[in-house]
């Protein structure tokens, strides 16, 4: 990746500038129809060679080799179709980094995020960016209606939608749009490798290894942001030197606000640390707990073998499977 030019431009429509400035809308649109292929009956079953890993092979539990069934895999030319929907993945990560990262010096140069403070002029993108979050969002609260979510779950369900809601309309209100926009590409990159692991995990439950990089990421993510509010709201608009508050220019860099801001930051960061903390205990209990009971399981199943043993051979190997060594039956030949 490297930092590109902008260019100011309108090249004509299916022009090759044209393609190469909206690559990343119409790959979006590409990736789209198959997601939402998945939705209906009809076409589930062609999109989902192009969604999930093909010819899986689970190999029966035997008691010599394993316990519980494996998953395998081979490969085929349906395996065409995957690597070309996690292409088009691909180029849409590859852009929104490119485009709302590398593009915006925010990395080469974090004063970007509050210099020039308050950005009340932002690029088509960004502002389309910000339309689409808040629509998407919103939708949500119907959606628990229209999917019978259950009761007990409908208040867990507002939180966590009205937590998003809260934070990108903040940012997009008091003309915070540069640090939201690096706090949520953070965010859903952090929730984007969860879902691929989940992914992974649903076509084979053994696989464990997206959750540990996950876990990983998700502590560094929200250490990130916490890292990132604390410069920007501490350091960068605290020396600012037009620090009043004027709802005509859309300068809301006082005191009050920038704490407020940075609190209601902090506690969510915190908040979702404590729901993950919980979360990986009550998982350490679960495989804990499940432990000695397979530890029992597979001492039950050897002493089994070894009823069998004996019952075939007598005990300590002195009489064979046929009997045909056994005293008795020589006795008989020899009659």
């Amino acid at each position: 990746m490297a930092i590109r030019k902008k260019s100011n431009k309108n090249p004509p429509v299916l022009s090759h500038e044209f393609i190469v400035q909206n690559h990343a809308d119409i790959v979006s649109c590409m990736a789209m129809i198959f997601l939402l292929g998945l939705m209906f009956e009809i076409t589930a079953k062609a999109a989902v060679i192009f969604v999930t890993l093909q010819y899986n092979v689970t190999i029966p539990a035997t008691e010599e080799q394993s316990a519980e069934t494996i998953s395998l895999y081979h490969y085929g030319i349906k395996d065409l179709a995957t690597i070309f929907f996690y292409m088009l993945v691909a180029i849409i990560i590859h852009a929104i980094i490119q485009e709302y990262v590398l593009d915006e010096n925010y990395i080469s140069d974090p004063t970007s995020l509050w210099r020039d403070y308050p950005h009340t002029l932002i690029p088509f993108q960004m502002k389309f960016f910000y339309i689409l979050q808040l629509a998407y969002w919103f939708h949500a609260f119907p959606e628990l209606y229209f999917q019978k979510t259950k009761k007990e779950d409908i208040f867990r369900q507002i939180v966590y939608i009205g937590l998003y809601l809260f934070h990108i309309a903040g940012a997009y209100l008091l003309n915070l749009t540069h640090l939201g926009l690096v706090l949520l590409v953070l965010h859903y990159f952090v929730e984007f490798l969860f879902h691929i692991s989940r992914l992974f995990y649903f076509s084979d439950e053994k696989y464990q290894k997206g959750f540990s990089l996950w876990a990983v990421l998700f502590v560094l993510g929200r250490l990130l942001t916490l890292i990132l509010s604390v410069l920007t709201f501490g350091f960068g608009l605290a020396r600012a030197e037009d620090q009043q508050l004027n709802f005509s220019t859309g300068n809301f860099n006082i005191l009050a606000v920038r704490i407020s801001v940075l609190a209601s930051i902090c506690m969510t960061q915190a908040f979702m640390m404590w729901k993950f903390i919980n979360f990986q205990l009550r998982r350490w209990r679960e495989h804990s707990s499940s432990q000695p009971q397979s530890v029992k399981k597979k001492f039950v199943s050897a002493k089994g073998k070894n009823s069998r043993k004996e019952r075939e051979n007598g005990i300590n190997g002195t009489v064979t499977s046929n009997g045909a060594d056994s005293p008795r039956s020589r006795k008989d030949k020899s009659s």
